[in-house]
């Protein structure tokens, strides 16, 4: 599929700096990095934004195996607690299917017993962003993204 335009955050003078100054300050506070892209994938697979991952064996071993399997992360006994509790919160978020309980209490609680509010608050702003990111993309048509 033909991209509809260039990223709108670089048609739109200024706009990509401070998406990047967000996403950095967000990589900050101590949610695992592991943990953001983690979650960053899934909130991609619900959005139908894909990547792209490494073919090469020696670019392959840099990436997380357990990106694949983000998807199963339910059923998947790769995935630790805090990491279950933060792919629950990305999908609640995303999906939105009751946007009156987005993320319930129970999820809210599940993802407080890890992270403290400084990285509650970032995982949410990185939910929101990534959501961002894919609905952008998504809605221009831009290619499949190649991980990292």
């Amino acid at each position: 599929m033909t991209p509809r335009m260039d990223n709108p955050s670089l048609v739109v003078p200024g706009a990509l700096q401070p998406l990047l100054d967000l996403t950095e300050v967000i990589g900050k506070v101590g949610v695992p990095q592991t943990t953001l892209d983690l979650v960053r994938l899934r909130v991609s697979e619900i959005n139908g934004r894909t990547y792209t991952f490494p073919d090469d064996p020696e670019q392959a071993q840099k990436t997380d195996e357990r990106l694949p399997r983000v998807a199963g992360w339910r059923t998947e006994s790769c995935f630790d607690a805090a990491e279950r509790s933060a792919l629950e919160m990305a999908e609640a978020i995303t999906l939105m299917t009751d946007p009156q309980d987005m993320a319930s209490d129970e999820i809210w609680e599940k993802s407080a017993q890890y992270y403290t509010d400084e990285q509650l608050g970032a995982l949410v702003m990185h939910i929101g962003l990534v959501n961002f990111w894919n609905r952008v993309n998504v809605a221009t048509r831009q290619e499949a993204a190649a991980w990292r």
